[in-house]
């Protein structure tokens, strides 16, 4: 392939950024996304488990693969990240936010902030803004949320960092899904005009190693109980990679969806105003506490 041909050819490539593709569904989301033809970029947290899977998709899968660290706790590691995105990737076509945590105990961010929130909803909310100016007109933007966001709340405490007991953990985690899902109900009105579509994925309960908690009795239960329920993290995955990859999908904005399907009716504190509006305030006021600008 001549110089110039190539370099028409590269400009043409489509790119997709996915967070947490190491994982057990983040893995076989990058599977597919780079199977499709896209240049796909693993944004992961940096551990040797993220080389390893890197080099494992690489050698299965025929593509440009690229592998990138993002720690989505820190605004630091995003804004990095994303001067690298748009110094040697400039156009996006499509972003999967993927990762998710949910640890046993309190784990905090500068000895304030809850880790998971940060993590699941406010790193993905900076990270997303941030790439917008380089979304290519049709883009598409997965956010990957959870069955639990209907047991979550937005309370004035929303971002501060709990008491520590895996309950509490698991309470965080479905408040900062349920948020999620307030900001991909937000960015997909924000975005009509842009014809960028944002819908959300709902995996199910995937068998991953999200689920341990580290606490015996929990882990017993769930592994006697709720393990045989659990899909794998190749079915979780089938959602995600049918709102990136299906074309009937990308006429579809501010969705919800289920098993490759819409689901027509949510929850209907999904229509708490009240509730939108105070975590839009929350965010904003983290944003300026922390010197943040989108």
């Amino acid at each position: 392939m001549c110089h110039l041909c190539a370099k028409k050819h590269n400009k043409m490539k489509k790119t997709a950024i996915i967070t947490g593709a190491d994982g057990g569904m983040g893995s076989e989301i990058t599977k597919a996304i780079a199977k499709a033809g896209y240049t796909t970029i693993m944004a992961c947290f940096p551990s040797p488990n993220a080389q390893k899977m890197h080099a494992k998709i690489q050698k299965k899968t025929k593509g440009e693969i690229v592998l990138l660290p993002l720690d989505l706790a820190s605004p630091e590691s995003i804004f990095n990240f994303v001067e690298k995105v748009k110094n040697n990737y400039p156009q996006i076509d499509l972003l999967i936010n993927n990762a998710g945590v949910l640890y046993p105990i309190c784990k905090d961010v500068d000895g304030k902030w809850d880790y998971t929130t940060m993590v699941n909803y406010f790193g993905h909310y900076i990270l997303t803004n941030k790439l917008l100016p380089f979304f290519r007109e049709g883009a598409r933007v997965v956010n990957v949320v959870s069955l639990t966001y209907r047991y979550g709340k937005i309370k004035p405490q929303f971002f501060e960092s709990g008491r520590n007991s895996w309950v509490q953990q698991v309470r965080n985690y479905s408040n900062s899904k349920l948020a999620l899902l307030y900001f991909s109900l937000d960015l997909a009105e924000q975005l009509k005009e842009r014809s960028i579509t944002v819908n959300c994925s709902d995996p199910g309960i995937v068998g991953t190693k999200i689920i341990a908690m580290n606490n015996k009795f929990f882990d017993i239960i769930c592994e006697v109980f709720a393990r045989p329920f659990m899909t794998s993290p190749k079915n979780g995955a089938k959602t995600a990679i049918y709102l990136a990859l299906n074309e009937d999908a990308g006429k579809i904005s501010g969705g919800y969806f289920k098993n490759a399907k819409k689901v027509s009716v949510l929850n209907s504190f999904l229509q708490d105003d009240n509730a939108k509006k105070l975590l839009r305030e929350l965010t904003q006021n983290l944003l300026h506490e922390r010197n943040i600008t989108l």
